[in-house]
């Protein structure tokens, strides 16, 4: 069955990076588009960026545009997302996701804070 696992979250400073993995098993990863989400406490789950099967186009939210970047690589099923200048406010559960078949699958969460 489709697995998603996240890991790479953890505590960093204001201005600091993170890098989350995502590793997929279960399905023909390749040819899936992909994508990260997060959840803030007592907020909606928002999008923040998502990458064509190819990783040949990508997409994010205004709020992270220039500071996350999404990369996928298809040999290790794997898709990340680089954040960099990282803010207060992006602390959240970061989850990835695919769309298969009409439902949304996603992983148990990797949690990001940004403190100082």
């Amino acid at each position: 069955q489709v697995q998603l696992v996240e890991s790479g979250g953890g505590l960093v400073q204001p201005g600091g990076s993170l890098r989350l993995s995502c590793a997929a098993s279960g399905f023909t990863f390749s040819t899936y588009a992909m994508s990260w989400y997060r959840q803030a406490p007592g907020k909606e789950r928002e999008l923040v960026a998502g990458i064509t099967t190819d990783g040949s186009s990508t997409d994010y939210a205004d709020s992270m545009k220039g500071r996350f970047t999404i990369s996928r690589d298809n040999a290790k099923n794997t898709v990340y997302l680089q954040m960099n200048s990282l803010k207060p406010e992006d602390t959240a559960v970061y989850y990835c996701c695919v769309v298969r078949v009409g439902r949304f699958y996603w992983g148990q969460g990797t949690q990001v804070t940004v403190s100082s």
